[in-house]
């Protein structure tokens, strides 16, 4: 049997003549979800019931554009021959570093102009972040994407991981069953996510959850990068641009940990109490 003959279709259904991939879908879904959890733990927390999707109508599209401008950047040799390609992102190639150096950006200023503490609201918002990246991988598993070096069958059955995700670890291009890096990151960050929920109960100063997540995930980052083919280099392929990323990340969170801990007093925690609701819009008084 022709193995490929099993791989995910990855356009999931057509609305007449254009195509609307599983990538999108399962990119979007990760997003609602993300928004669900973050909208209700905001709410609990004091904020604004619109202030997370006031917030996601600027974060989303520019995390987007800033995924797909690191991407480009990343491959101007071929995307300054193809300029028409740049847009085609449908077809995949964005980098999730671009997409959560856009958002903390956008987060930040955002949470600067309606006079929050950008910590205090990530706090709320880490775990949200987390499930998206842990559904948004699947979008590559559906792509067959972002995978990493050749391994046999018989590897990937002893990870006792599923028949249909073996078989679309087949790249017929590769003629090889391949790392599905994919789902190494993907469970990754659902132990990350299972730490930050817990970090919760634990009450952790304001900002260590940041550093935390910081850490966390440019640690798996780093060593998973490291398995994959498709990874983006800076220079003449001489250093991977995720695993330097990972490295800033790892030293920023160590460094704002262990500033906080010793220079910021008096120390605020997380489930202390406000003095007054936060992140509320100011409305017009009627005359």
């Amino acid at each position: 049997m022709d193995t490929n003959l099993l791989a995910i279709n990855p356009v999931a259904f057509h609305l007449g003549p254009i195509p609307v991939n599983w990538y999108g879908i399962i990119i979007g879904l990760g997003i609602i979800i993300a928004y669900f959890l973050a909208q209700r733990e905001s709410v609990r927390r004091g904020f604004d019931q619109e202030f997370i999707a006031d917030l996601l109508i600027w974060a989303i599209p520019i995390s987007i554009l800033s995924a797909r401008a690191y991407y480009v950047v990343m491959k101007w040799d071929y995307y300054s021959q193809n300029p028409g390609r740049i847009i085609e992102i449908w077809n995949g190639g964005i980098a999730i570093h671009g997409a959560l150096i856009g958002a903390f950006i956008t987060a930040y200023i955002f949470t600067r102009k309606r006079k929050v503490s950008f910590f205090f609201f990530f706090y709320i918002a880490a775990p949200s972040i987390l499930i998206g990246q842990i559904i948004g991988r699947w979008g590559n598993f559906v792509n067959q994407e972002a995978y990493g070096g050749p391994v046999s069958r018989e590897f990937l059955e002893g990870l006792f991981i599923p028949n249909w995700i073996i078989e679309q670890m087949y790249i017929r291009e590769e003629g090889t069953y391949v790392h599905p890096t994919f789902l190494y990151e993907s469970l990754w960050n659902v132990v990350g996510l299972v730490i930050l929920l817990f970090a919760r109960k634990l009450n952790w100063r304001r900002g260590e959850m940041f550093f935390f997540y910081l850490i966390w995930y440019s640690v798996g980052r780093f060593f998973i990068e490291g398995l994959r083919t498709d990874s983006l280099y800076i220079g003449e392929e001489l250093l991977r641009s995720a695993q330097v990323v990972s490295i800033i990340g790892i030293a920023i969170g160590i460094i704002g940990i262990v500033y906080r801990r010793i220079y910021v007093k008096p120390a605020v925690h997380y489930l202390d109490d406000e003095k007054k609701p936060v992140a509320t819009k100011k409305k017009n008084k009627k005359k």
